[in-house]
């Protein structure tokens, strides 16, 4: 979104140990701790942001389990293993896994997995952000999600120890990775196997679509809003209630509700924390007033005070 302040103390760790003793640290110096990976899904206010705040986007390996190590802290990611190359030869059918540090930016993952004929993450591309929130959020869109093709994550957990779980332990759901208090580290994904044109030529057309509909070169934060039940909402959208309502180009300040996609707030270039805040909060009663429907925020929102 391009807005807010600046962090009271910022941490920037390069891998998993690193990680880990930074975790530990700030909790036990009784610090509020925050984790920021690409800032996507994140409003932060304006000012100085009390606490400390860890930045994983110098966490960005990605690799193929080492075959050579069985232990399972080396295939979740706490030892170097092999890294995914469609121009190294190797048996790409037989272990169609990789490997990814929670810094590790969405769109590019799914631009790695493609070039080397795997699917599965198609429905990343054009999601912004990296996997650490990704996971947190299960992150995706309408062709799939993060989760959906997570074999086991390693996360540290509110005492600071290494947690290992499956998918099917998280149990994640729309929006919701159900990680709780815990931060994810790494995690092993589960990928299928096709040929490099048809997985690259689908990655494509999502991006061609999803480019019709959404100001993805823009300023934002993602989408504002979750989707309704749609029992509750005749079966329409976030999007579809805020245009239906008349929100889209609504301004405050240098904010405004995108008049391509009415779940977007984009920073036209000098808007403040402040004019977006108070601009979600606007449209969300104009469409309870117009629809009677409650939107319910998606985005995450670091403001002093609130965790």
């Amino acid at each position: 979104m391009r807005v807010g302040g600046r962090a009271e103390v910022l941490l920037e760790p390069a891998d998993p140990k690193e990680l880990r003793e930074a975790v530990v640290a700030v909790r036990e110096r009784g610090l509020e701790l925050r984790m920021l990976g690409g800032g996507a899904n994140l409003i932060i206010a304006d000012g100085v942001l009390p606490g400390a705040v860890i930045c994983t986007d110098r966490m960005r390996r990605v690799f193929r389990p080492n075959e050579a190590n069985s232990g399972e802290e080396d295939a979740l990611g706490l030892v170097d293993g092999i890294e995914p190359s469609a121009r190294v030869a190797f048996d790409r059918e037989s272990d169609p896994r990789l490997v990814v540090w929670c810094g590790t930016k969405m769109p590019g993952l799914a631009h790695t997995a493609a070039k080397l004929g795997w699917t599965g993450l198609e429905g990343l591309v054009g999601v912004p952000g990296s996997i650490g929130g990704g996971l947190a959020m299960n992150a995706g869109g309408r062709w799939g999600e993060i989760w959906s093709v997570v074999e086991r994550v390693l996360l540290i957990d509110a005492e600071g120890e290494l947690v290992e779980k499956t998918r099917e332990e998280c149990n994640p759901s729309y929006r919701n990775g159900d990680l709780g208090d815990s931060i994810a580290m790494s995690a092993v994904l589960q990928l299928g196997v096709e040929t490099v044109p048809a997985v690259t030529e689908r990655s494509r057309q999502f991006l061609i679509e999803k480019n019709k509909v959404q100001p993805v070169s823009e300023r934002s934060a993602g989408c504002i809003f979750k989707n309704p039940d749609p029992e509750l909402s005749d079966g329409r959208s976030a999007g579809q209630l805020v245009d239906q309502a008349g929100c889209k180009g609504r301004e405050k300040g240098a904010a405004i509700v995108s008049p391509l996609h009415g779940n977007f707030i984009t920073n036209r270039g000098g808007a403040r924390a402040t004019d977006v805040l108070a601009l979600i909060d606007e449209v969300r009663q104009v469409v309870a007033d117009d629809s009677g429907v409650q939107l319910e925020i998606e985005v995450k929102r670091w403001i002093p005070s609130q965790k």
